[in-house]
């Protein structure tokens, strides 16, 4: 079984896991929460680390793609295509698995012990903004094989993922799940990408 294969079995994996809700993790994560959450967070750092998920997954797709195009880099629009595919993908299933399971959210169901800066209702499990940070960081580490690129993204996805719990927005589980979901879908991604896009080629050149 190919590296990328068993990478994703692993991924998804763990997922399954954390889908399974026992009473005591569900303890378990109530009291990391109320461990990393304040009574009142207002950290304007940890606010905008929240929202750079977007900004960042942005930057690292149709950035990327509209670079590309402007240079003419083909590894760069193809990059940026791999990279919308893959967060596309990765929105498309968070937003599956959060219907599916329909959690509540942490501050709705534990009014008294997890604090809010903003009221935030509706599906709590999986992090959207966590499994989009650590789709962008899987896709950019795939894509550039430098630890100085790899490094730097895990460090700012497991941020964003800190800061849902900070914020009160998400449990531990609902970060660990999304960072699965993120992480597996850019791989699967990137292996259909490659295995498509070395398809293409093959036949444009029986063409040729």
């Amino acid at each position: 079984m190919p590296k990328k294969i068993k990478l994703v079995a692993i991924l998804l994996t763990i997922f399954s896991i954390t889908c399974y809700q026992t009473c005591f993790a569900q303890n378990l994560d109530v009291d990391i929460l109320k461990r990393i959450n304040p009574q009142s967070p207002t950290s304007s750092y940890w606010h905008n680390t929240s929202t750079s998920a977007y900004y960042v997954a942005g930057a690292a797709s149709f950035g990327t793609l509209i670079y590309g195009l402007a240079s003419g880099d083909k590894a760069a629009k193809q990059n940026g295509l791999e990279a919308i595919i893959n967060l596309g993908a990765t929105e498309l299933f968070t937003y599956a698995i959060k219907n599916s399971v329909n959690r509540t959210r942490p501050a709705d169901r534990y009014p008294n012990d997890v604090f809010v800066n903003s009221p935030t209702h509706g599906q709590s499990f999986p992090s959207g903004h966590s499994s989009l940070a650590f789709a962008t960081a899987a896709t950019i580490s795939i894509q550039y094989h430098k630890w100085y690129v790899t490094v730097p993204a895990y460090l700012w996805a497991s941020s964003v993922g800190y800061s849902r719990m900070y914020l009160g927005k998400h449990y531990p589980s609902d970060v660990l799940a999304g960072a699965a979901v993120g992480i597996g879908t850019a791989y699967a991604g990137h292996w259909l990408n490659q295995k498509l896009f070395k398809k293409h080629t093959v036949i444009h050149e029986g063409h040729d």
